[in-house]
């Protein structure tokens, strides 16, 4: 096992959203994507940290007005 198992990079985070890298670049230009990782001019992600940011994110659907 070394260090780098946890890091995934910022192209398979992006695949991995479901979105395109630019997204992930404005979601960090905007400070609202998970902590990264630079590493010379590479940029990592921390598998644990995206959970942690997603898991920040979650919502509960409001109850429809007048509905039990």
């Amino acid at each position: 096992m070394t260090i780098r198992d946890d890091l995934i990079s910022l192209q398979t985070f992006a695949e991995e959203m479901g979105v395109t890298r630019r997204t992930v670049e404005r979601w960090h230009a905007q400070r609202i994507g998970p902590p990264r990782i630079k590493i010379g001019k590479q940029v990592f992600y921390r598998r644990e940290s995206i959970s942690d940011w997603i898991i920040a994110h979650e919502q509960t659907e409001p109850r429809a007005a007048g509905r039990v």
